[in-house]
């Protein structure tokens, strides 16, 4: 079965269990100052899983596109790929662990046509530190399972990974391990936990390929091995406690389920090999790259090239339809980066200049009925390709002539003189390295090592400190700011007009910054009376209302809203009214105050300027 029929099974599987199915959202997430792209399919999700109401229902299921820029050095062995899709279903409020993990094992089974007897499944051991149980339940509903399946299941203590490691299988099928590997939250273990975080147990499956073990990663093979013979294929989530503010864990009144799972992942273990790149989403990549160097995928000195290349040009496809451009920082930066490492891997197998325009086709025409917008942007998309291929053949020829230069000048070439390379001319590591042994120089990989680990610390710091957009966080004082610039916006119209729209925002417990659109200077007394009107609105303790509508229903009704596009076809209509009058009306997918009233202090415009042509800045908050 290939991942695409994987994907359309899966889909109408949940949608028979009750699921509405919901787009896949862009790389790019929204509201989210944590990540420069959607990483897993649970991000879209995360209002909802803190109580918000879906516009769907309680039960949704989707594919969601996701990139993890942090697994570039990763690619090359069979199961590392940097863009992917998760299927995913989720319950807010719903069903629980009985029909999540039944319909598991069911579609996996009957549907993909999985081997039951390859199938190991995992829980978690509890937290005794936490006073959090150990997962007794879900161990338990593993074993019935599999029973009707005809297949005895033993539970067997695990622990940590390195535990995993010493003890070794046995005869085990069901595994305890510890929260490192079968608790979720957003902040990781229960440990890190703030408080007012939601958390809980997962029950992980796995499929074996039954390959010999590498005793590289440990004396004895488990699930959680990382030597290839065990594949993660889903994760089923249960988000049942909340963190209290003195440190201990209570049962959420509404208990969640987050399940995901790889698409290419499943689709690997249905064709029985545990080589993700031979799925029909990316081997058709592979079998053009053959062709044009008359090369083997079967030769493993060619093989890591052939994975790179085909991933990265998947991955930039997707970053490119959804509105990346490449540059030198945040999402473009990687993209680039995704380009020229794809570009020098294309050299290795002495590949043309223009390689990978013949490769941006074959990922549309895959993906294209799935993600139609990758057809509509397919001219952009060769545009970008074709000018960075162009971009990287002149940067590659200034890196040589500055990499001969320093050879000449010192007689040799440093992990610092690797890392300048790569940071001032694009030049990938393996570039430099590569050039460095035409002159019979190795390079000092733990010095380059070194300074990339400091370069990216301090580039998630900046990152951290200046978000992009959105919410910082969903806290009361973040919340009562963000419900302090929907009115702020409803002011700024009616002082300035209805051209006046949202342009971007930056909200954080401090402060929030407000782009709009607008040509000209606002003066300082009509900032004043936006300020009053504001004041006035929380004075006046107005409920604040949600309802769901159709989006054009919505828009027709001449409902406030920006960027239409990128919500679903049901939308958030957040209402602020007294009997008299409605202070603001806005389509939205934020949290926000339950009454104007609950906004504490005296709302304060502190700053307006230009932000960019025909677009101003406020900054404000709340005294």
């Amino acid at each position: 079965m290939n991942a695409a029929d994987i994907r359309k099974k899966y889909l109408a599987y949940m949608e028979k269990q009750g699921h509405a199915i919901v787009p896949s959202t862009s790389l790019m997430p929204d509201n989210d100052p944590t990540t420069l792209f959607t990483g897993s399919g649970m991000q879209q999700m995360v209002p909802y899983l803190l109580g918000e109401s879906h516009p769907k229902g309680t039960r949704v299921t989707d594919s969601q596109k996701c990139f993890r820029a942090e697994d570039i050095e990763e690619v090359g062995d069979n199961r590392h790929t940097t863009f992917f899709e998760m299927l995913g279903n989720w319950s807010f409020g719903d069903y629980f662990k009985d029909e999540q993990l039944t319909w598991m094992v069911d579609f996996l089974i009957k549907e993909v046509g999985l081997d039951p007897e390859r199938m190991y499944v995992t829980c978690f051991i509890g937290d005794p530190n936490n006073d959090i149980p150990r997962d007794e339940y879900t161990a338990e509903l593993w074993q019935k399972l599999f029973k009707k399946l005809g297949i005895e299941a033993e539970i067997v203590e695990m622990g940590t990974e390195e535990q995993g490691a010493e003890k070794g299988m046995g005869t085990g099928r069901i595994f305890y391990y510890d929260a490192s590997k079968n608790w979720w939250s957003r902040a990781g273990t229960p440990d890190n936990m703030p408080a007012g975080e939601p958390g809980g147990p997962d029950a992980e499956i796995f499929y074996d390929f039954g390959t010999e073990h590498d005793p590289a990663y440990g004396e004895n093979c488990h699930p959680n091995c990382d030597c290839g013979r065990f594949l993660e294929i889903g994760n089923n989530v249960f988000m049942e406690y909340i963190k209290r503010a003195d440190g201990t864990f209570a049962p959420l009144p509404n208990k969640n389920v987050d399940f995901g799972g790889g698409l290419e992942r499943i689709a690997a273990a249905a064709n029985g090999d545990g080589d993700m790149f031979k799925i029909g989403l990316l081997w058709p990549i592979v079998e053009k790259l053959q062709s044009a160097s008359g090369r083997s995928y079967d030769d493993e000195t060619d093989r890591y090239a052939f994975r790179v290349i085909a991933d990265h040009i998947r991955g930039a496809v997707f970053m490119i339809g959804d509105g990346v451009l490449p540059s030198n920082k945040e999402q473009g930066y990687v993209l680039r980066r995704l380009l020229r490492r794809a570009m020098f891997y294309a050299t290795e197998l002495g590949l043309s200049d223009r390689t990978l325009e013949e490769l941006v086709p074959i990922v549309i025409d895959l993906y294209m009925d799935v993600y139609p917008e990758l057809d509509d942007a397919r001219s952009a998309i060769m545009r970008e390709v074709v000018t960075e291929e162009e971009k990287f053949h002149k940067t590659l020829e200034r890196g040589r002539r500055e990499l001969k230069k320093r050879i000449d000048a010192t007689g040799h070439l440093s992990g610092e003189d690797a890392f300048v390379l790569f940071t001032t001319y694009g030049f990938p590591l393996e570039m430099t390295i590569e050039l460095a042994r035409d002159h019979g120089i190795e390079i000092d990989h733990g010095v380059y090592r070194d300074e990339f680990e400091k370069h990216r610390t301090l580039s998630r710091s900046a990152a951290e400190g200046k978000f992009k957009g959105g919410l910082a966080d969903h806290g009361e004082k973040t919340t009562m700011l963000h419900t302090c610039t929907h009115l702020m916006l409803a002011a700024l119209r009616q002082e300035l007009g209805d051209d006046v729209h949202q342009a971007g925002s930056n909200i954080t417990a401090e402060r929030t910054r407000f782009d709009f659109t607008h040509g000209e200077k606002v003066e300082r007394d009509v900032l004043d009376r936006v300020e009053n009107f504001v004041n006035g609105a929380i004075k006046a303790a107005a409920p604040v209302k949600m309802v769901q509508m159709d989006k054009e229903e919505a828009r027709a009704q001449g409902v406030e809203g920006s960027f239409w596009e990128k919500y679903p076809d049901t939308v958030n209509v957040y209402t602020m009214a007294n009997d008299d009058t409605v202070y603001s009306q806005e389509l939205c997918g934020g949290p926000h105050v339950e009454n104007t009233g609950d906004i504490q202090g005296v709302f304060k415009i502190t700053s307006e300027k230009s932000s960019s042509a025909g677009v101003r800045r406020i900054k404000a908050h709340l005294e």
